[in-house]
């Protein structure tokens, strides 16, 4: 089973190692569009283009699954992605709201997204959760993340600062959806300001649950080879991997 993942850059590693974690392909080829990154404040079209140019990527490789790992793709691109690709085409928008779903069964539960301008824009958590029920729903840009993340700046006084520039006016909710792969590098961060209480739903885990129920993935691998390909210093892109992928 061979699976490619796409993201406008390196946050999508983050869905990498999840997948990694679970052993659910025996080869994953990693596309990371890095010189047009970020795509958070960028328009619907422009990033429907990009979105299209991705698939016409993976056309060099004989994939059975193309996993977007990019918020902003999956919350603007996926149906035209699905129109033109002949392989199944799943995103993490869909999996973080069915992953949400499948934990929090209380429909007034208070419910935090978090992500990028575009992805917060779109409304695409907002509309799937509401088709559920749930009516407490908080969407909040916080672009100024992914810029620290990609600095690793994971803990510390600057994201604590940022942290509490974003999240000065709120009260602790009940789940926080991390809207960005780029999030769950600075989970702790995030649950440790609002005390360790919320629910912090991760994109990588949600892609998992996804696969795992809805597109029949039980069989595990125990070694993945792993390409790394991107639109921009894949030296970069490709260091990074291996510091984020061997961390534990």
């Amino acid at each position: 089973m061979r699976a490619g993942v796409f993201d406008s850059g390196i946050g999508g590693l983050t869905v990498v190692k999840s997948l990694l974690e679970h052993k659910l392909f025996e080869e994953i080829i990693y596309y990371g569009d890095t010189a047009r990154v970020p795509y958070g404040g960028k328009d619907k079209n422009t990033i429907i283009r990009y979105g299209i140019e991705a698939v016409e990527f993976f056309k060099n490789f004989e994939i059975d699954l193309l996993i977007v790992a990019c918020n902003s793709v999956s919350a603007f691109a996926l149906e035209e992605m699905q129109e033109v690709a002949d392989y199944p085409v799943v995103g993490v928008v869909e999996a973080g709201v069915l992953a949400t779903a499948n934990k929090i069964k209380n429909k007034d539960s208070s419910i935090l997204v978090i992500g990028t301008k575009a992805t917060v824009a779109s409304n695409a958590y907002d509309t799937g959760l509401k088709k559920r029920g749930y009516k407490n729903i908080l969407s909040l840009p916080t672009p100024l993340f992914v810029p620290l993340v990609e600095e690793d700046i994971f803990e510390g006084e600057v994201l604590e600062s940022v942290m509490r520039h974003y999240f000065k006016d709120i009260s602790t909710p009940d789940a926080v959806i991390l809207g960005c792969t780029h999030f769950p590098l600075i989970a702790s961060s995030i649950g440790g300001y609002f005390e360790n209480s919320p629910l912090l739903v991760h994109s990588g885990e949600a892609i998992v649950a996804q696969l795992e129920s809805h597109l029949e993935l039980s069989k595990r691998f125990e070694t993945t080879k792993m390409h790394f390909f991107a639109s921009d210093n894949p030296a970069f892109l490709k260091r990074v991997a291996q510091r984020w992928l061997s961390e534990q």
